[in-house]
């Protein structure tokens, strides 16, 4: 034998292409994809950023990072800038590989989520910070039994703003929260299970006089209204179905806020002048003299006959059908159903 022979083992055609894959094609992360979806949804990395809740450049630096790996993959970018304050452009490419990252992406959540319900020892609640008392009351009429069975229930903090997206991507089984709806009307979303817990409205917190802001205040007014508004959640969500989802527009927005506590706070230092909305629940606490925070602020009913909060416990409807009377999720919306309010 040669002494410069090789010895060369046999490979599948599918092992080969797996072995020699482009590194530019390695480096694309699912984050990534997911950053690349989001564009093509809002159509820029600005609007991008915010829905993500990142920063701009971050966003930019994803985008920069793709265009060039499929610029040498492909032989063109999949993002093109148009301009400040105009739209980004995909290109022809980047259509492609925008509906091919969305099935990918799909597949991969789909795929995991069937293997979790196959093996049906954990069932995962999302759940925000103020319905965590309904999980725990749930849960004590499952936890014996899950014990038993060795089944993980798992809780995970949910924003108002993620709940539809976290239960169509399967990546929790159940939902504690609130969301928007027409007021007075029936359940309007047939591809998901509610159990109401209530039903509430809005009012608003200032430091304005009475001369400025009443002591009621319907829809329309808020447009003379300085506001202090949070960038997404459930507050945004009335002002998208008020105002229409370019509402920062037709609105005086005083400041932006990432939460509650800290527009409170931001109207009592009386830095800025103007009203937050807030939940009816929280109003009446406010009002009560119980809302350390808020003190010296003044509450303000907040008249509306279009939409109200819905408080409730969430489940994809397929989801609920496919199981058995015995499997955890089913036992556990049991309990939600007992532990719900009576009408």
């Amino acid at each position: 034998m040669s002494g410069s022979s090789q010895l060369v083992l046999p490979t599948s055609t599918s092992l080969h292409r797996l072995l020699n894959m482009p590194g530019a094609l390695l480096d694309t992360t699912m984050d990534q994809l997911r950053t690349l979806l989001t564009v093509h949804e809002t159509r820029s990395a600005l609007r991008a950023a915010r829905a993500l809740g990142r920063e701009q450049s971050s966003v930019q630096k994803q985008l920069d990072t793709l265009n060039r790996n499929f610029v040498q993959l492909c032989g063109e970018p999949l993002v093109v800038k148009q301009g400040r304050g105009k739209d980004v452009l995909f290109t022809a490419t980047g259509e492609s590989l925008v509906e091919l990252a969305r099935e990918t992406l799909a597949e991969w959540l789909d795929g995991i989520h069937e293997c979790r319900r196959k093996l049906g020892t954990t069932v995962t609640v999302g759940t925000t910070r103020y319905m965590l008392d309904t999980l725990a009351k749930a849960w004590h009429h499952v936890a014996d039994e899950f014990r038993e069975r060795d089944v993980d229930l798992k809780v995970v903090h949910i924003r108002t703003k993620d709940i539809w997206a976290k239960l169509e991507t399967r990546e929790v089984d159940v939902v504690c929260g609130s969301v928007v709806t027409h007021a007075g009307a029936g359940w309007e979303r047939p591809e998901f299970e509610v159990i109401e817990w209530r039903r509430g409205g809005l009012a608003l917190l200032t430091n304005l006089p009475e001369t400025v802001v009443g002591d009621r205040v319907r829809v329309p007014q808020l447009r003379s209204v300085p506001l202090v508004v949070p960038g997404a959640g459930l507050i945004a969500e009335f002002l998208r179905g008020w105002f229409g989802p370019d509402y920062r527009q037709g609105l005086e927005i005083a400041a932006e806020i990432d939460e509650i506590q800290y527009g409170i706070s931001l109207l009592r230092s009386n830095l800025v002048q103007g009203a937050m909305i807030v939940t009816s629940g929280l109003g009446v606490v406010a009002s009560n003299n119980e809302l350390r925070e808020g003190g010296g602020l003044r509450v303000v009913e907040l008249a509306d006959d279009s939409l109200e909060r819905l408080v409730g416990v969430f489940a994809r409807t397929d989801e609920l059908a496919k199981h058995p009377a015995d499997h955890p999720l089913s036992l556990l919306w049991t309990a939600f159903k007992a532990e719900a309010p009576r009408p």
